[in-house]
């Protein structure tokens, strides 16, 4: 069963995890063949898999306009989560005060020192720190510095559409439940 935390103080025992940071909302198929890769990674390194995820999501945080904006409750994410194998999940609050994290902050205090990833897996259009001043390549940067090796696999592709959350809300604002469902599987 997967452990669930609130914050980035985890046991020790699972420290030098492998990180997969990002909403998952929905968990669609571009999210199972993430999980499905960190798995073998699990294999190969002997590993644990822990996400990190934030409540609200940042885009619902900033823009309190959007309504309706979650493909999954919390608690179906984590059933969601759970049957993918992973062991571990972070849903940090986000709020203003999280929000002003300098990206550097997030990757030396967070992800170096409290969690001690090994492996972090992000999508390609990954942002994180105050007004999403971190991408990938900043990560990539500071993986010697911080001991830990980003994993950014080529996302998955549908009918030439790179499938997402945002896709499949997109789908569903045009009535397309067929095909949203397809991508949700």
């Amino acid at each position: 069963m997967v452990r669930l935390y609130k914050n980035f103080d985890i046991r020790k025992i699972i420290r030098g995890s492998i990180i997969l940071i990002g909403n998952f909302d929905g968990v669609h198929l571009g999210h199972q063949k993430l999980f499905k890769l960190a798995k073998s990674y699990k294999k190969k390194y002997n590993l644990k898999i822990g996400v990190i995820n934030f409540d609200p999501m940042p885009k619902m945080f900033f823009n309190k306009s959007l309504k309706n904006f979650r493909l999954s409750s919390i608690d179906q994410k984590v059933n969601l989560l759970n049957n993918l194998g992973v062991d571990f999940i972070v849903t940090k609050k986000f709020d203003k005060t999280f929000s002003k994290t300098k990206s550097i902050n997030f990757i030396k205090n967070i992800l170096s020192n409290k969690l001690k990833a090994r492996f972090i897996f992000v999508s390609n259009n990954f942002r994180f720190g105050n007004k999403r001043e971190g991408d990938v390549k900043f990560l990539i940067q500071n993986e010697e510095k911080y001991n830990y090796q980003v994993i950014k696999p080529k996302p998955l592709l549908i009918n030439k559409k790179i499938v997402s959350s945002s896709l499949i809300r997109s789908y569903l604002e045009k009535g397309f439940l067929e095909r949203a469902n397809k991508l949700l599987r």
